[in-house]
C-alpha cells in the first residue's frame, strides 16, 4: 500500500483524503500550527469544522511538531496549505519531499522571492529547494471545479491533475480516482497553475454582481454573464503568454474552476460583501474574524506583479485583472461601475 502525507489539516486537505481512502492509499493528515483546533474536533469525533464532513475513516493524525514521522517513508506527500505558508512548510518539509516520489499541490497562488521575482507555486517551490540543497521530486498540480465539503462527502467531482510528466499525472490519476472523484490528466502544469489563482481574483468580480442584487433587489445577470466571459478569456490570455495551452482555460482547471467558486467559494462571498455596499477592509475583516482564507485578495495584488514582470504586453489585455486589483485596494467607490467598464465590449 502507497502511503500519502497530506500536509495542511483545512479544508481541502481534509478532503482529500476521501478519494485518497477510498481508492486505497494509506493516508497521513499534518496540520500545521494553525491547525491545532481542526485536529481537536475530528480527534473528538465532529465533523471537520470547515467541510461539516466527518474524516474519512483510516486517516491518521499528525500534529504540527509530528513532521518528521508524518513524513517517514511517504511514497508521495501534498502540499494543501493557503499560498501564503507555501514557503515556510516547503522549507520545514523538504527532508521527506526530497524523499518521495511526487509532490502534490492543491495549494494555489503566486509566492514573490526575496529578488522581488513572482513565481507561480510549483516555480517558488523548486526555487526555495535549490537554495537549500535539495532536489524536488516532480509536482503534480491540482486544481478543477472540486467544493471541499462535496469531496468530503463522496459526491460527484472532477479534477484535473496536471504536471509536466503527462505520463506521471495518467498513473496517478489512475491511483487516486474512486467511483465519485474522476481524474483528468493533463501535461499543462503552468496552465493549470495559472487557472488556479487566477480564477480566484476573478470569482470575486462574479461575487460583486450577486452582491448588487442582494444590495439592490435587481438582478445583474447579464453583468455577471460578461465578467464570466472575460476571466476565462484573461485566463487564457495569460497561460498562452507562458507556454501554457489556452485549452486548459476553457476546461476543468478555467470554467470548470471558475464556475464552482463563482457559485459559492470565499471569493464569491467577500465579492458579494463589496457588490452589496461594504468597504474593501470592512468584507475581508469579517471574512478573517470567520476564518475565511479569501485567497483572491493576495494573488491579485502578486498576479499584477507577474503579468508586469512576464508578459508586460498584455497589462492592456487583462482589464479585469486591474479593476479588481483596484477595487481590492479600496480605491473604487463605484463597484459595478468598475466592474462593468472592464468586461463590457468597448465602442467598435
Amino acid at each position: 500500500m502507497s502511503i500519502i502525507t497530506v500536509l495542511g489539516a483545512g479544508a481541502m486537505g481534509s478532503a482529500l483524503c476521501t478519494p485518497l481512502i477510498d481508492s486505497g492509499w494509506e493516508v497521513r493528515l499534518w496540520g500545521t500550527w494553525l491547525d491545532d483546533h481542526l485536529l481537536d474536533a475530528v480527534e473528538a469525533g465532529k465533523p471537520h469544522p470547515r467541510t461539516n464532513e466527518p474524516l474519512a475513516q483510516g486517516v491518521k493524525l499528525y500534529r504540527s511538531g509530528e513532521l518528521s514521522d508524518a513524513l517517514d517513508g511517504a511514497n508521495v506527500v501534498v502540499m494543501s496549505v493557503a499560498s501564503v505558508g507555501v514557503e515556510k512548510v516547503t522549507e520545514l518539509a523538504l527532508d521527506g519531499i526530497e524523499k518521495a516520489e511526487a509532490l502534490w499541490l492543491t495549494s494555489k497562488g503566486f509566492n514573490e522571492g526575496p529578488d522581488g521575482n513572482i513565481q507561480l507555486l510549483p516555480d517558488a517551490i523548486r526555487r526555495i529547494a535549490k537554495a537549500n540543497g535539495k532536489t524536488i521530486p516532480p509536482i503534480v498540480a491540482i486544481a478543477g471545479p472540486v467544493k471541499a465539503n462535496e469531496c468530503a462527502a463522496r459526491k460527484p467531482t472532477a479534477t484535473i491533475f496536471g504536471s509536466k510528466d503527462k505520463d506521471l499525472a495518467t498513473r496517478f490519476a489512475r491511483e487516486a480516482r474512486s467511483d465519485v472523484y474522476c481524474i483528468e490528466p493533463s501535461g499543462d502544469e503552468t496552465g493549470v497553475e495559472i487557472c488556479a489563482p487566477m480564477k480566484n481574483v476573478y470569482a470575486i468580480a462574479l461575487g460583486i454582481a450577486d452582491g448588487l442584487e442582494e444590495g439592490t433587489g435587481v438582478p445583474h445577470h447579464n453583468l455577471k454573464a460578461a465578467t464570466f466571459a472575460q476571466a476565462v478569456r484573461e485566463m487564457s490570455l495569460l497561460g498562452q503568454s507562458q507556454g501554457a495551452d489556452p485549452a486548459t482555460a476553457f476546461g476543468l482547471a478555467g470554467v470548470g474552476d471558475l464556475e464552482v467558486t463563482g457559485l459559492s467559494g470565499r471569493n464569491k462571498v467577500y465579492g458579494v460583501r463589496l457588490g452589496r455596499g461594504e468597504t474593501a477592509k470592512e468584507a475581508l475583516a469579517e471574512m478573517d474574524r470567520l476564518e475565511q482564507t479569501v485567497e483572491g485578495v493576495p494573488a491579485a495584488g502578486l498576479a499584477v506583479g507577474f503579468v508586469k514582470q512576464h508578459a508586460p504586453n498584455l497589462v492592456d489585455e487583462l482589464p479585469l485583472l486591474a479593476a479588481v486589483s483596484r477595487i481590492i485596494s479600496g480605491a473604487v467607490t463605484d463597484v459595478k461601475a468598475e466592474v462593468a467598464a472592464a468586461v463590457l465590449p468597448k465602442r467598435p
